[in-house]
This record gives C-alpha cells, sequence and structure tokens, in this order.
C-alpha cells in the first residue's frame, strides 16, 4: 500500500472519523487490528487520512464497533466513494493548504453559517473590497500572490450560485463601516451586500453597535455537515485558519452563534440599516 502524498481535509476527517469510534468502542488500535484482521500499520495509515478506504470497509469497520447503520456512518460511506478533484485543486502548491481546506468543505457543504464582526464575510466581498483587503503589501504579501487570492476568493464566491447551498450570515455593524478603501468603495460594497441578499439562499443580518449585553467577541464560521457530528468550525487567526470538530468545539461555537442570532436585527430591519448606512457613506 502506498501512501498519499496529499491528504485533503475531507480525507483526514474520514479516518479522524472512524478514530473516534474505534476509540468510543474502547479498542486500542492492536485490538481493533486483531478484531476485524486489518493490518494495524494500514488501519493506522487509514485513520490518518493516508490511505483510502472503501464504503464496505467503512460499514466493516462501523459493525465492529458496535456503530453500524447509524446516520453518520452512512454520511462516512459516501466520503469513503468520493472520487472529486475539485476546481481548487489547481492552487495547491500555489497557495497555503488552509485556503484549499475551505473551498473544498463549501463545496461539500449545504448550509454556511458565519459571524464576522472586522471584515466583510469573503463570500459577500466585492471585487474592489476583495483587491483593497489584499492590497496592504506591509504583509509581505509579494503582488502575484495577492492576486492569485483575489482570483481564489472570486471563483470560492461561485458556491452562491448554487440552489442547493444556503449562506447565512450576521456582520457586526463595525465590519459594515470599517474602510479597506476609500467611501466610495465603502459604499458600492454595501450596495453589494444587499445585492446578494435578494438571492433567495442568502440570508444577512446585522448586529448594531447599540445592542445591550452584546458578548460574542470571536468570529466562528459553521460549515454544515450531511449530519452534525461532520460540522466543521472555522476560526480566522492572523496565522490562517484553524479548522475544529471536536464535539465539545462544536457545541460550544453552535452555541455563541445562536446568541449572535439572538443579538441580531431581523432580516429586513437588517437590510434597512444597511441601505441608510450606505448612504451616509
Amino acid at each position: 500500500m502506498v501512501a498519499r502524498s496529499v491528504i485533503t481535509i475531507r480525507q483526514e476527517r474520514l479516518g479522524k472519523e472512524l478514530r473516534k469510534l474505534r476509540e468510543r468502542a474502547g479498542l486500542g488500535l492492536r485490538e481493533a487490528a486483531r478484531a476485524t484482521g486489518i493490518n494495524e500499520g494500514k488501519l493506522s495509515n487509514v485513520e490518518a487520512g493516508r490511505a483510502g478506504v472503501s464504503a464496505e470497509r467503512v460499514r466493516f469497520l462501523a459493525g465492529h464497533y458496535g456503530a453500524g447503520g447509524t446516520p453518520l456512518v452512512e454520511a462516512l460511506e459516501v466520503m469513503a466513494t468520493e472520487r472529486v478533484r475539485g476546481w481548487w485543486e489547481e492552487y495547491r502548491g500555489r497557495l497555503p493548504r488552509g485556503h484549499l481546506d475551505l473551498a473544498e468543505l463549501e463545496h461539500h457543504t449545504g448550509h454556511l453559517r458565519t459571524f464576522e464582526i472586522v471584515y466583510i464575510p469573503g463570500l459577500l466581498q466585492s471585487g474592489e473590497q476583495l483587491r483593497a483587503s489584499y492590497n496592504d503589501s506591509t504583509w509581505g504579501t509579494p503582488e502575484e500572490q495577492r492576486e492569485l487570492r483575489v482570483q481564489f476568493r472570486r471563483r470560492r464566491q461561485e458556491v452562491l450560485d448554487r440552489d442547493d447551498f444556503v449562506y447565512e450570515a450576521v456582520i457586526h455593524e463595525a465590519a459594515l463601516r470599517i474602510k479597506k478603501a476609500d467611501s466610495g468603495v465603502a459604499r458600492r460594497q454595501l450596495k453589494h451586500i444587499l445585492e446578494q441578499a435578494e438571492r433567495p439562499q442568502v440570508t444577512v443580518r446585522v448586529v448594531p453597535f447599540d445592542v445591550d449585553n452584546f458578548r460574542v467577541g470571536f468570529a466562528p464560521t459553521i460549515l454544515g455537515g450531511p449530519v452534525p457530528q461532520l460540522d466543521t468550525v472555522l476560526m480566522d487567526t492572523p496565522h490562517g485558519g484553524n479548522f475544529l470538530d471536536a464535539e465539545a468545539q462544536l457545541e460550544r461555537y453552535r452555541r455563541a452563534f445562536a446568541a449572535v442570532q439572538k443579538a441580531a436585527l431581523g432580516i429586513v430591519e437588517s437590510k434597512d440599516f444597511i441601505h441608510r448606512l450606505a448612504q451616509q457613506m
């Protein structure tokens, strides 16, 4: 068996979920190998995402772990049969892996929820805003790399064209007011958000400055999986995005997003708010 030279985030997640099933069954790697008759090294590679696994093998392992027939295992079987080489693979080796991981997750999710405090959500950025966001060469990013990132994000935005994709963005007023360029760019960005919010699958809501008792100080993005256990949370940091999938982490950020939704204006009120703000720019 030849180990994969490139492991995608979905392959990694499939292996991780199989490991979780084994651990919940109280089996060590060596015990599981003996019980299933699978070579211990191969089983280790499968759980690390370094080796492929068939849907039949997923079902076989889940049965030995006492988890057969569940919606989670059925979803893992589907993941095992995927043979998708997405458009993002064109950028492998040219952009950091996190960019490709996010595009892959967006491709496979049907429901994405995001909250932003100081940035316009990437999928809602206008072309001008995109270039302004990547135009600060003081961060040491060469011009060619900045242009590549702009191009990549424009490709990512095509996910909003999907009829089966539900996008829910909650944006703090601070992000709407911060000017990455001049007032004209900021005004057109707000109008772009309003245009995108007219799509039936896109919801945009605003958390204004004057909301009382607002305590959420971080900005999670929750990418929905086919079952809740396969959700993924993205947390942006100055050094890149962190993808989180532990059950406790998922639950924490679901609660945080529920608090954000509770604090936000309604859909119509949010559109009116953005329209008024655009007029002030």
